[in-house]
Parts: C-alpha cells; sequence; structure tokens
C-alpha cells in the first residue's frame, strides 16, 4: 500500500496543535465561568423559567367595637394574573378569557398596562371573579399559558353600621400609588392601602406580611407542585385594632341622621373615647373594598352634598352661642366683674353706628350671667364687652381647644380660626376692622370657625373641669392628655350650673334635652350660628349623668335653624336611647 508523502512541514504542526490547545482552553475557561464563576446567575435564570414565585397576600387585621363586634372583616375572593413573558399571543389570550369568562378584554388589557412590572412579574387581569368562573378557567388551563388564579382578601363590611368616616376606605396599590409612597418595595401592585380613616391611621398596625409560595412549572405553564428546595413563607397577617365605638349607640346615631345634614358625636368626656360618630350625608364603605368604579367614584365626588367630606373633623362651622361659657369665663377673670350684677335686654344694642340684635328681638328684660347663658341672651355679653380685649378672649378660646388641631386618630383634621388682633390686621389691614368685631366674637360668630370634634374636646374639658383626653376612636393604654383651662374652681362651679339651667330652667333654650327622668341629669348649651352660605346651622352640647357614668353629646344640623328648637330634641332622643340601651344590657 502506497503511502502519500506528507506535505504539511513541521511548522504547520505545531501551528496547528497550538490552535487546538487554544480553542480546548477556551472552552474550559467558559465552561468554568458557566459552570462556577457565574453558577448562581444562570442558576436563577434557570429556577426562572422551571419556577414560578406566586405572592401570596395577608389578610389585614380586623376592626372592632369596644366590645368585640367586628366591623370591619376580610372576604376572600378571586383574582386572575398573568406572567408577562410566559404569554403566548397575548391579545388572543385576552380575548380567550374574555369568552370564558363573560369579561371585557379592553378591561384586561387596561388593568394589564396598569399593573405591568416586567416580563416575569406577575400582572393583574382581573378581580372579584367568582368560583364558577374559576371553574371554567380551569377547564381551559391548556389554552391558557402563562394565566393563573389565586385567593385575595377583600375588605368586607359585615356590621349593621356604616361608620364611613371612621373606618375610612383602601384602595388597590398602582403605578402611581406605588410611585408615591415613601417605601414602595413594602408594596406591590395589586395591594391593598388603606387611604381614609382609621385603615389610613393604622395602615401599618392592620398591614399584614406577604406569604411566598414557589410553583414548579412545565413549559406550558403548567403547575407540577412545589419546589423542595425553595420552603414557602406563611403570610401573616395584620394585627385586629380595637375601636372605643359602641355599635349599638352608632346604630341609633345613624338611624337619627338618616336624611339629614350635620353630625352627631357621642363621647366619655373623662377618658376621650369617642362612643358613636356620624357625619352625614355619608357613603357606601363597600364601594372601596379596593377599586371602585368609575361611574361610581364620579358620582361620589360630584354628589353636591359631599359624602365624601368627613364633617366632624374637615367641617369648619361658626360656633354661635355654645361658647358664651368661654366668654363667661374671660369675664369672670376680670376684678371688676360681678357675675350677679344684671344687664337689660331689650332686643338690641347700639354700638357706635352699628345696631346688634339678639336673637330674641322681644328682649330679655334684666339677666346676670347665669340667666344670660340659660337664655343665650346676646345683648348681655354685648354690654360687658369692656371686661375683655381681643387677644385674651382669643386665649382663652386657644386654652379650650380650639385654633388647633384636637388630636383625633384620623387624618385630616382642619384647625379652624380663631381671630386675634394680629389676624384682623393682616386680613383687613389696621384700619380696616373695629373693636365692634368683639360683639360678633364673644357670641361665637364672625371669623371665630370650629370643627364639631373640637366642640366635642371642648365639651369634654367642660364636662370633666379640664380634666380629661384628648378624643379618640382605638383603645389604648397610652392617653393623650389635655390643656389645662387654668380657670379657678368656683368659675367651674359656676360654669357647670349655667348649663344645668339652660336644661333645667323654664327658660332654658336647651329643656327640650332633658329627658325628664329621675336620676338623669342634664348640661348643656344651645347654639344658632348665622351661615353668610345659608339658613343657621343649629347647634347643642352637653353631657348626660346617668348611673355614675357621663356621656358628652355634639350635634350639629346644617342649615336647619335653632338649635333649641331643633338640635335639643335630637340630644333628648340619643340621651334616652343611651338609657335604654344600658337599661336592656342590666337586665
Amino acid at each position: 500500500m502506497l503511502k502519500a508523502d506528507n506535505i504539511a512541514s513541521i511548522r504547520q504542526y505545531y501551528l496547528a496543535v497550538l490552535v487546538t490547545i487554544c480553542l480546548i482552553s477556551i472552552l474550559i475557561i467558559r465552561f468554568f465561568q458557566l459552570q462556577v464563576l457565574d453558577y448562581d446567575q444562570y442558576s436563577k435564570k434557570a429556577n426562572t423559567n422551571r419556577i414560578r414565585k406566586v405572592t401570596t397576600s395577608a389578610p389585614r387585621g380586623l376592626i372592632l367595637d369596644r366590645n368585640g363586634v367586628i366591623l370591619v372583616d376580610n372576604l376572600p375572593t378571586y383574582i386572575l394574573n398573568a406572567v408577562p413573558g410566559e404569554l403566548n399571543h397575548k391579545e388572543e389570550t385576552f380575548e380567550l378569557i374574555s369568552k370564558i369568562v363573560n369579561y371585557n378584554p379592553n378591561a384586561l388589557s387596561k388593568s394589564y398596562s396598569r399593573y405591568y412590572r416586567g416580563r416575569f412579574i406577575p400582572t393583574r387581569l382581573a378581580k372579584d371573579l367568582t368560583f364558577e368562573q374559576i371553574s371554567r378557567l380551569e377547564e381551559n388551563r391548556l389554552d391558557l399559558q402563562g394565566v393563573y388564579y389565586q385567593q385575595f382578601p377583600e375588605r368586607y363590611f359585615p356590621s349593621i353600621v356604616n361608620a364611613a368616616h371612621i373606618l375610612g376606605y383602601v384602595k388597590e396599590v398602582d403605578k402611581g400609588i406605588r410611585q408615591s409612597l415613601i417605601d414602595p418595595n413594602q408594596y406591590e401592585l395589586g395591594d391593598i392601602i388603606g387611604w381614609s380613616g382609621l385603615e389610613k391611621s393604622y395602615e401599618t398596625y392592620l398591614k399584614g406580611v406577604h406569604g411566598i409560595q414557589f410553583y414548579q412549572v412545565d413549559a406550558f405553564g403548567r403547575e407540577a407542585g412545589y419546589v423542595e428546595d425553595f420552603p414557602p413563607r406563611d403570610p401573616e397577617p395584620g394585627n385586629n385594632i380595637i375601636t372605643t365605638i359602641d355599635i349599638d349607640i352608632q346604630y341609633s346615631l345613624e338611624k337619627i341622621m338618616e336624611d339629614r345634614r350635620g353630625v352627631i358625636l357621642v363621647g366619655i368626656p373623662e377618658t376621650g373615647e369617642i362612643l358613636g360618630a356620624v357625619s352625614k350625608p355619608d357613603f357606601n364603605p363597600d364601594l372601596f373594598t379596593g377599586r371602585i368604579m368609575e361611574k361610581d367614584w364620579n358620582n361620589l365626588i360630584n354628589d353636591k352634598n359631599k359624602p365624601l367630606v368627613n364633617r366632624f373633623t374637615q367641617g369648619l362651622y361658626p360656633p354661635g352661642s355654645i361658647v358664651k361659657m368661654i366668654t363667661g369665663a374671660v369675664l369672670m377673670d376680670h376684678q371688676d366683674f360681678d357675675p350677679h350684677m344684671e344687664q337689660v335686654c331689650d332686643g338690641a344694642y347700639q354700638y357706635g353706628d352699628r345696631v346688634f340684635g339678639c336673637w330674641n328681638t322681644q328682649g330679655h328684660g334684666k339677666v346676670d350671667l347665669t340667666s344670660a347663658i340659660a337664655q343665650s341672651c346676646d345683648i348681655y355679653f354685648y354690654r360687658t364687652i369692656q371686661y375683655y380685649d381681643i387677644d385674651k378672649l382669643a386665649k382663652y378660646f386657644y386654652n379650650f381647644g380650639f385654633g388647633s388641631i384636637a388630636g383625633l386618630d384620623i387624618e385630616g383634621e382642619a384647625k379652624g380660626t380663631i381671630p386675634t388682633k394680629a389676624y384682623m390686621d393682616k386680613r383687613y389691614g389696621r384700619f380696616g376692622w373695629s373693636t365692634g368685631a368683639l360683639l360678633n366674637f364673644s357670641i361665637g360668630q364672625g371669623e371665630i370657625l370650629v370643627t364639631p370634634i373640637q366642640v366635642l374636646n371642648y365639651t369634654n374639658i367642660l364636662a370633666t373641669r379640664g380634666n380629661t383626653f384628648k378624643p379618640h376612636l382605638v383603645r389604648s393604654d397610652v392617653l393623650i392628655e389635655n390643656k389645662d383651662s387654668l380657670i379657678p374652681d368656683e368659675d367651674w362651679d359656676r360654669i357647670i350650673f349655667d348649663m344645668g339651667q339652660v336644661v333645667s330652667h323654664q327658660n332654658g333654650t336647651g329643656k327640650n334635652a332633658d329627658p325628664l327622668i329621675n336620676g338623669v341629669d342634664v348640661y348643656g348649651k344651645t347654639g344658632t350660628a348665622e351661615n353668610p352660605h345659608g339658613e343657621d346651622h343649629a347647634w347643642f352640647i352637653g353631657w348626660m349623668s346617668f348611673l355614675d357614668n357621663n356621656y358628652s353629646i355634639v350635634v350639629l344640623l346644617e342649615n336647619a335653624g335653632s338649635g333649641g328648637a331643633v338640635a335639643a330634641p335630637i340630644a333628648k332622643t340619643v340621651f334616652n336611647n343611651i338609657i335604654s340601651l344600658n337599661n336592656m344590657a342590666s337586665k
């Protein structure tokens, strides 16, 4: 057998060997890099293809009344998610889903765009699916690659009360909300977050911790069991909160305020606990279990009665005569003032070139401080103007809790307005107002504006002689002390006696608030506040002593007229309901 001559030189041979060694070395180095140096990186990529990480939403904490009755609960519902990187023919998939569950495909696309964050991050498509819809989706599992469902704890309101402005509402976290948060990493798109009321104030307390579950999936996105290498983490439910609300009192207040506009607040003066709080008109909290429909939202924000406004924290009203006890305290602080000295009320009083009228145009005749408060005489306070000035009056208003937030554990409180000399100069100019403004301020009119929650705080101060705590809606072992009004004991005695006369005297403007039951003592003050935007507002404030317990109350009815004729009878109804509930509980 003939052999061919080897025409390759030894140099070419060595070159070929060198090239081969280099190529093999490169392969070995690259293999080492992939298998050893970059193991973690590519292992994660491989796991991404075979493992689906599913976040399990944690139930929010429950909200309970003071006796343990559930006011806000969680109801499991189904949501539909998709992993964008696993979807084949997205629009066709959405069309199929819409046919299977009778869902608008445009709504699916809109939700997909709203919650999309990345190719391998689950994106919400739909919410509140029924078990029947989920069953139909399961039957078509092979045609829905990358689509899966899971349970989601939605807010649920099982109690007989609305309490909308107390409990507040939640929202779904979308891209805009998530970007606005201080720590966006605490929330995933589609989570719910407290947006108002107690839901917002106690968000960090109510919010739970997400759970995590790892599923192994095949090439079609079908789940093939759990991944043993990655142990699951169970969700941690949020903490429950116990409110100060008594559900029976709250329900009775809501029934009383049906078809009315205004506020009723009932509390315990000594502790600042609020037993019931109603702001009307209000809204149905079921609308805000997560994502509200655009139609419902537009109806709420365009409602001229403003049901979303929490009137007891954000409503600003002139207080009218309910603050005459403050003016009385200022008078008694003057060394030359005699509370027994009578002033003549003939229905009108001229100060400078202006005539100021009393609500009783016929006049009250001769009145002293006690009868002036009991009969709510305006002229008495006009005639005693020489005993106070605007800044001293403002100081006392501040001491009784006005001009600053009351400290309620709900965000969004308004401060109101207590005019001082500096305030009036800034608003009207140094020569744009006169001392005559004091006449209006002394009876709670003019530029003075207050919120009902400030008025409840003020009522609690009166009922406890200044020894109370800030009003609050959630029970706590740590209470915030209120301001000490720094009034002498004898002045407190007179103020409380005078408020008793408002209700018990035959000429008292608050006599319609008296339940006329043995063992029940009621102290109060009516107010009819002039409203530049319409009819007068009607006020009644006070407290009831019954079975060694005190119950403070604030009634405000917008554009309703006289406080004595309209608000006082409502206070009487509230007191009677509380007495009935106590009697039922004792049986």
